[in-house]
């Protein structure tokens, strides 16, 4: 990882700033976006303490300008680019019946258009570097959750997309990754948008049972230098995604069963 230069979307909290600080340390140069100014300088003061070079920009990657400006701002402070991480998102927790339009379109917009606009920006560089790809996808890409409609359809469609890429990638040794977490200890939840498109704040599920963005950071890392072109974390994740191709039908009632628990309002 050494020289190399990851471009993380982001970045300031959760698996984005677990990332950071984790190839930073194995040695690459570091950049990561973000919105919110205060997080990205505290952000900012942890890779500085670690001893990681590292740039910052601020900025939505669901807004083209914004998205076409990290990669500008990137190959300017370090003249190449080998890994783009496609980490920014958005979750919701809210029925399809009772939820605001707008806030599944928010949701593709950050989500999926956010990753074509990065990845577009990027794709003169890393095929230049023959570098990699990562969307960090979902198992709610592999399997529709409920209540999180327009969150699952917007990770189906990253995955859709990284999927045809990759394959036109192949002859010019680009690699695509996509990785799905499962259910893990970061803030995504706490972020979540609700029916009328406010952040729930809190989240119903206890994160102190979760895989931690650490260890998914570890895991990326080693992805990302394997060059694999899949990734699925957690027992549960994988168990998931083996029961929704194989026994669909029994999947939609274990995975509604699950929801009603958890959420207590379905």
């Amino acid at each position: 990882m050494t020289t190399s230069v990851v471009l993380i979307t982001g970045g300031t909290s959760g698996i984005g700033r677990a990332c950071a600080l984790e190839f930073g340390r194995a040695g690459a140069r570091v950049v990561i976006t973000g919105r919110d100014a205060a997080r990205l300088a505290a952000t900012a003061a942890e890779l500085t303490a670690a001893g990681i070079q590292h740039r910052t920009v601020q900025g939505d990657v669901g807004v083209l300008a914004d998205a076409n400006r990290a990669v500008a701002d990137t190959i300017a402070a370090f003249g190449r680019l080998d890994v783009l991480m496609n980490n920014a998102g958005l979750s919701m927790r809210a029925r399809f019946a009772d939820v605001d339009v707008q806030v599944l379109e928010q949701l593709m917009q950050t989500n999926f258009f956010g990753t074509v606009y990065t990845t577009k920006a990027a794709l003169p560089y890393l095929l230049e570097s023959k570098g990699t790809i990562v969307g960090i996808s979902s198992i709610a890409g592999y399997r529709g959750l409920p209540g999180r409609t327009g969150y699952s359809a917007s990770k189906f469609a990253m995955n859709g997309f990284l999927e045809a890429l990759r394959t036109e990638l192949l002859p010019q040794g680009v690699n695509v990754l996509t990785a799905a977490p499962g259910f893990t200890a970061s803030n995504i939840r706490h972020t979540a948008l609700l029916a009328n498109g406010q952040p729930q704040h809190d989240t119903p599920r206890d994160e102190g049972k979760m895989m931690t963005s650490e260890e998914v950071a570890q895991h990326l890392r080693r992805a990302v230098a394997q060059r694999q072109r899949t990734l699925v974390l957690t027992g549960q994740g994988k168990l998931t995604v083996f029961l929704n191709k194989w026994l669909p039908g029994l999947t939609d009632k274990l995975v509604l069963n699950n929801f009603r628990k958890e959420e207590g309002d379905f």
